[in-house]
Parts: C-alpha cells; sequence; structure tokens
C-alpha cells in the first residue's frame, strides 16, 4: 500500500483564497437556496458562509476578506478575523478551498 502525505495548508493573512476547480456556487432553485457542490458532496453554506466563499476570488486576501465582511456587517475586524480564518482552514482541510 503506498501513502502519500499532503502538507496542509495553513491560514495567514496574506493567503489569497480559492474555490478548488473541482468546487463551484451554484443556486437551487428548488430549495431556494446556495449549494456549494463538489465530486460525490454538496454543502448549504449559510448566509456568512455564502458571503465569505463568495469572495474566495485568489485574488484578494485573507485580510482583505476580513476588511469587506467588517464593512459588511458592521462589525469589527479583530472580533471576525478567527471566524474567517478558521472557517477557510476548514474549508482547506476539506480540499474545497485552495489558499
Amino acid at each position: 500500500m503506498i501513502e502519500t502525505a499532503r502538507a496542509r495548508s495553513l491560514v495567514s493573512m496574506q493567503s489569497k483564497p480559492i474555490l478548488k476547480r473541482h468546487v463551484r456556487l451554484q443556486y437551487d432553485r428548488v430549495r431556494e437556496a446556495w449549494a456549494l457542490l463538489s465530486p460525490e458532496r454538496v454543502f448549504w453554506p449559510n448566509e456568512v458562509s455564502l458571503d465569505i466563499l463568495r469572495l474566495c476570488d485568489g485574488r484578494q486576501t485573507v485580510a482583505e476578506m476580513i476588511a469587506s465582511l467588517g464593512d459588511q456587517y458592521g462589525a469589527d475586524e479583530a472580533e471576525i478575523a478567527p471566524d474567517v480564518t478558521g472557517f477557510l482552514q476548514e474549508w482547506s482541510d476539506k480540499f474545497l478551498v485552495t489558499l
């Protein structure tokens, strides 16, 4: 048996997250909700998660994403930063987002 190890990517403020090539956001008209589709898996992100995922364009840094979300929600960047970075780390670990 051959085992391959993948080094875990860690989120930093300079990371520029982007959805993996095999992952896409799609609106489901039947459920009237957005779904994140990947091979053999479907995720139903809540509103805040969806806002974070929409910012994963590979151009914005995590710091810029946090600033944008802070403006959008009227929230202190220092307060939301751990939630945003934790979310991105979790989705990176699930192979849905590249950092």
